[in-house]
């Protein structure tokens, strides 16, 4: 890791916050640290960020709400450091959508290690699809024909990725019916303008179940458009899986 990455340090000790601050920036990080917490997520830019520091025990705001809060608005890798050691708040952190677990208290060089090992995972992932394609809220990885949003992902057939290909090629402007089906004549199936609903209304589908609503819109006589989003959250599902 070459450039610099920036922390979010959410921790009520100042002395902890200090030295922490102190010692993760003398190893090349940049970080942040702020004093309160109770707006943290709605004032904070995630998208900035390469990694969260979450003490869960804080003043003001449950640190598991924090920690859900900060993974419904961002994919940002999140490490819980807390002197909360049972394995049921270890188990609870992780459902929520943390990517890993560390105790108070610790060693400053163990911590910095279990950081490297998370930013090298996550951002090695991160790196390897070249060919992920920003789509607005969600991001599409083509060479392995799936949906990625906010840590689930849903698989493609090759006909449902070329329709959105085609139509993130043109976000946010009307992609007509024809320009779709010449997007489909390579396929094997044999493409006319029922082939093309069927197709269109079961990506929908899929786009649905992970939490997307309403994203391809259908204008009457012109065609279809990719557009912002409508987050409709999944039944019984988790944000994330690890």
């Amino acid at each position: 890791m070459t450039d610099v990455k920036r922390l979010l340090i959410v921790e009520d000790n100042p002395r902890i916050r200090m030295e922490l601050s102190v010692f993760l920036e003398s190893n090349g990080f940049l970080c942040t640290a702020p004093q309160s917490f109770e707006n943290l997520a709605g004032e904070t830019d995630f998208t900035s960020l390469h990694l969260v520091l979450l003490d869960i025990n804080l003043p003001g705001i449950d640190g598991f709400f924090l920690c859900r809060k900060i993974r419904a608005l961002s994919e940002v890798p999140i490490i819980v450091v807390t002197s909360r050691d049972t394995e049921l708040d270890e188990l609870m952190a992780m459902n929520l959508g943390a990517d890993d677990f560390i105790t108070k208290p610790y060693h400053p060089q163990i911590l910095l290690a279990r950081i490297t090992s998370v930013l090298k995972r996550v951002y090695r992932e991160t790196s390897s699809d070249r060919d992920r394609v920003n789509c607005g809220s969600f991001d599409l990885i083509l060479s392995r024909s799936v949906i990625l949003y906010k840590g689930r992902e849903t698989e493609l057939t090759k006909n449902e990725l070329r329709i959105l290909s085609a139509l993130q090629e043109q976000l946010g402007k009307i992609v007509s019916r024809e320009d779709l089906m010449t997007q489909l004549w390579n396929s094997d199936l044999f493409v006319d303008d029922n082939t093309l609903t069927v197709n269109v209304n079961r990506l929908r589908a899929k786009l649905t179940e992970i939490g997307l609503s309403d994203v391809i819109e259908t204008r009457r006589g012109m065609g279809y458009l990719l557009k912002g989003v409508r987050e409709k959250e999944p039944a019984g599902t988790d944000r994330r899986h690890l």
